[in-house]
């Protein structure tokens, strides 16, 4: 168990990393549009 919890920060920064830009994007094109 400690190693899933382990595995699961360092990807779940690369998740919301990812996720953050790609949510940004159709944010912004809404915004703009």
């Amino acid at each position: 168990m400690a190693t899933p919890k382990s595995n699961s920060k360092p990807q779940a920064k690369k998740a919301p990393a990812k996720a953050a830009p790609a949510k940004k994007a159709p944010t912004t094109a809404s915004k703009k549009k």
